[in-house]
């Protein structure tokens, strides 16, 4: 084939796809713009998940009208003039990429003015064609207005995500820079509705109590290191309360939102051996370091970084985060020595330890009453004979380490998770009532859930759903819902931790569900109201745990995809202990 130069208007879109990979890229690009320009206030305004419009408008230092043209040129910028001053970048833009591309690939108005400037000016840009420049009134600042994302590239607008996605990550982008920038008042509203609006006060606590809540940021520990040149500033969730993925965490390098990997391995690192595996701490860390000693040309969107000293960075990030934990984490101590003692057979209440918040098998499971005697209210499991996944009848044997049971059946030995297990019944049993309606408990005073953006985008947006799990929510304000019931295998929990077990972002493990938005739901509702390890059951639970989880359609696995049990047959154990050869 020949070899031949592309057309401006191809290249121009090719250079486009690493800049603009989605509605939140553009809505980047433009924030930080308004941040370099000095802009004390930004307000973005988004409609159709950014796919529609997106408007940046600020009140920053404006474009001179003889440079306008300019500024949608591709590689004209004002932050850096030759190679050397890569090296001591001090703002958050510099290639003269970014309105170039944008307007390549939309419909771009740009309208900006001076101070002292008398008149503003007006500059329209359709598919990277600059279509005219007219005078325009205008406060001072600049506006820009991207419309039509990705009309001219509809195979971009195949690859983009739901609606709700792509909100969630402009929602969980705004609230990122807002927390950086507190001095700047930041007002973000998608689809004409608020999301996000901060005062500007400077204050980041303050910011936090409007994402997550007053009692949350009253939480927070605040983290204050100073290092030779590194200074590490910011918050970390203290050690009981935590989220089940990486999604709150969240690093600022000299004012730039990076994403990065051994960053996130030492603060996880300063939390080991202090919160659960699997579950992640809420952070928000600004570090500041000479300008020459991080490289910010190393990733198209400027999302990652390289560091001259990474030894440096890794140990820094521990050591603040060990001394905030340690410093605001009392020593625990033992109140009585530990002993053995003789499992209770009489229920969970004579029994110890057990997790504050679960409750016992007993009161979730529908198939026997407190007499022992079947419960003929509740419609009863039946056993799937014949069936790949069916279990045949065993006898429950006992519990090892409060975690797991052994059971006996005639093909060998049973190890059974509880908390799996226990999980695939409350699922088959709630996914066959989803139809009707899944009971709730009322509460009697309705409580009030404040939930960051990203997190009450997805709640909106779900609410039918969540009322047919046994949910009643109600909007409340931006970021606001009123709880006024929960499903009553939740009634053990606070509303909001309640709450949360639906928001929190899907777990990779919760990957097969991905179809089936009701499944996902009701096994975030079993996850949270199953019995959990560590939780000392009596023999009779035992023996109901088993019984239930024979009856289930899908026994050997939890709703998540994990097993529930490990098989040992009779013809194992006999080669283990040398009843037969070895092979």
């Amino acid at each position: 084939m020949p070899i031949r130069i592309l057309p401006e208007e191809v290249a121009s879109q090719i250079a486009a796809g690493e800049v603009v990979e989605r509605p939140a890229s553009v809505v980047k690009e433009l924030v930080e713009n308004a941040l370099d320009a000095r802009a004390t206030l930004v307000e973005i305004r988004v409609e159709g998940a950014g796919k529609r419009l997106i408007e940046v408008s600020d009140n920053g230092a404006g474009i001179s009208v003889d440079e306008l043209p300019l500024a949608v040129a591709r590689h004209a910028t004002s932050k850096l003039s030759r190679a050397d001053d890569l090296l001591h970048i001090q703002t958050l833009g510099f290639r003269g990429e970014a309105l170039a591309s944008i307007g390549s690939v939309s419909r771009l108005t740009l309208t900006t003015r001076m101070e002292s400037e008398e008149q503003g000016c007006r500059l329209r840009v359709e598919g990277g064609h600059t279509l005219g420049l007219d005078p325009s009134g205008a406060p001072q600042g600049t506006v820009v207005r991207v419309e039509d994302l990705f009309y001219n590239v509809p195979a971009r607008l195949k690859f983009l995500k739901t609606d709700p996605t792509e909100r969630q990550q402009i929602d969980g982008l705004v609230t990122r820079y807002a927390l950086a920038y507190p001095w700047v008042r930041f007002r973000l509203h998608q689809d004409r509705r608020p999301v996000l609006q901060t005062s500007g006060n400077g204050d980041r606590r303050e910011v936090l109590a409007s994402l997550y809540g007053v009692d949350t940021a009253r939480q927070m520990l605040e983290v204050l290191a100073e290092e030779e040149e590194l200074s590490i500033r910011g918050f970390i969730s203290p050690i009981h309360m935590t989220r089940a993925n990486r999604r709150e965490i969240t690093f600022f390098v000299n004012g730039r939102w990076i994403q990065d990997v051994p960053l996130t391995a030492a603060l996880l690192q300063a939390y080991r051996t202090l919160i659960m595996v699997g579950r992640y701490p809420i952070a928000i860390l600004f570090m500041e370091l000479p300008p020459e000693d991080v490289d910010v040309n190393v990733h198209p969107a400027k999302a990652e970084v390289r560091f001259r000293n990474p030894d440096r960075m890794f140990s820094g990030i521990q050591r603040a985060i060990r001394r905030a934990l340690l410093a605001y984490t009392p020593v625990p101590s033992l109140e009585a020595p530990h002993t053995w003692q003789q499992l209770p057979t009489q229920g969970l209440d004579e029994a110890a330890p057990s997790t504050p918040s679960g409750p016992s098998l007993g009161e979730m499971t529908e198939e026997t009453s407190d007499s022992g005697e079947p419960d003929t209210t509740a419609p009863a499991l039946t056993r799937q004979e014949g069936l790949p996944g069916s279990l045949p009848l065993l006898r429950a044997v006992g519990q090892i380490g409060a975690a797991y049971l052994v059971a006996e059946g005639p093909d060998g030995l049973y190890l059974i998770d509880q908390h799996a297990a226990h999980e695939r019944i409350l699922f088959e049993r709630m996914m066959a009532r989803i139809r009707t309606k899944i009971e709730s408990q009322l509460l009697i005073e309705p409580a009030v859930v404040q939930l960051p953006p990203q997190s009450a985008g997805l709640i909106a947006g779900q609410i039918p759903l969540l009322e047919q799990t046994g949910f009643q929510v109600e909007p409340f304000g931006p970021g606001t819902f009123l709880v006024r019931s929960i499903p009553a295998l939740l009634s053990n929990l606070d509303p909001k931790a309640a709450l949360y077990a639906i928001v929190e972002d899907f777990e990779e493990d919760e990957t097969p569900l991905e179809a089936e938005t009701h499944a996902r739901l009701v096994a975030r509702i079993c996850k949270r109201a199953a019995v959990k390890a560590g939780q000392v059951l009596s023999a009779e639970e035992q023996r109901a745990l088993v019984r239930d989880l024979e009856t289930c359609y899908s026994p050997r696995t939890c709703p998540h995809g994990r097993p529930t049990m490990i098989h040992l047959s009779v013809d194992l154990l006999e080669r283990q202990f040398g009843r037969k050869g070895s092979r």
